[in-house]
């Protein structure tokens, strides 16, 4: 259980008492802002409250917030590209929109369900029932490579790879803009944007250390085709650190301005690359995964435009 507490400053006079609670919660919404209301969990000035009442300036509030429920992932016979498995792990070739773990709005039909009936239920456990054999991951509309790890051994040790940056990560992605440099470094701490929980943010709310190299492969007219090599593996890392440099990643709808002409559907992204070393048997294997159709396509017209 979490416990949240804050003083209603005088912006906050006659405000909606579920409302306030919402947002200083984050990722809570209004009716479930009712529902804690209406359970109690809510306190005001000492006091159980009702959902209809209002802020008054100074009123001290405390919310509890339970622990959520995981629950069980199950298997589903979903197609999904796998371009390397042995007993220890394997790496999928994710396609654009789909949603890598079980989430509210996305219970099902998701990479974890594909990889449970793929494997057979023979996944790590070290990211609980939700999650499992997930090391990392990437975005519902980023798509490319990704790591699993089928055994715990394999996961802690894949894990301490990326906790020692000697895990390879980098992707394509067009930025609407030109990048200040051909070359760069982005080190600009990534934490919780303290304006809307459901994003993160340069120096946001216990920001941790973000590093991301880059490299422009191609000038286009209005935009750049970069690659991007991460160093750390922050929240949403490449598309925050684009927006803080001032030339958002194309078509990101959370970002940026959202679908264009050009790239309708998320942000183009792609996970083109990873490198590691094999757990168990200490071998060290890169991946690559060619440019998919939206990204190429997407590029077609761009170089269209800049003849």
């Amino acid at each position: 259980m979490e416990i949240y507490e804050f003083t209603a400053g005088p912006e906050q006079a006659d405000q909606r008492l579920d409302r306030a609670v919402s947002e200083a919660v984050g990722a809570l919404t209004r009716s479930a802002a009712q529902k804690l209301i209406e359970e109690g969990a809510v306190i005001r000035n000492g006091k159980t409250v009702k959902k209809c009442e209002r802020l008054r300036s100074g009123d001290r509030i405390s919310v509890s917030v339970p622990d959520p429920v995981e629950l069980q992932a199950e298997p589903q016979d979903i197609p999904v590209e796998i371009l390397y498995e042995d007993p220890d792990l394997l790496v999928v070739n994710k396609p654009r929109g789909m949603v890598v773990h079980p989430a509210p709005g996305h219970p099902d039909g998701t990479l974890v369900n594909a990889l449970l009936f793929h494997c057979r239920g023979r996944l790590s456990s070290v990211n609980g029932v939700v999650r499992p054999g997930i090391v990392h991951r990437i975005d519902k509309d980023t798509s490319g490579l990704l790591m699993v790890a089928k055994t715990d051994f394999a996961h802690n040790a894949l894990a301490e790879q990326i906790r020692l940056h000697t895990f390879r990560r980098e992707y394509r992605g067009i930025t609407v803009g030109h990048l200040p440099q051909r070359t760069g470094r982005v080190n600009a701490p990534i934490g919780r944007s303290a304006a809307d929980r459901k994003k993160q943010a340069v120096g946001g709310l216990n920001a941790r250390e973000a590093i991301t190299d880059y490299e422009v492969l191609e000038q286009l007219r209005g935009y750049d085709l970069v690659r991007f090599m991460l160093y750390t593996g922050r929240t949403h890392q490449i598309r925050v650190h684009c927006r803080h440099l001032g030339h958002p990643l194309l078509g990101d709808p959370v970002y940026g301005t959202g679908g264009s002409r050009f790239c309708p559907e998320g942000q183009c992204l792609h996970a083109a690359l990873l490198g590691f070393v094999h757990p168990r048997t200490g071998e060290e294997m890169t991946f690559e995964s060619p440019l998919p159709d939206y990204f190429n396509e997407a590029l077609r017209k761009i170089r269209a435009i800049s003849i």
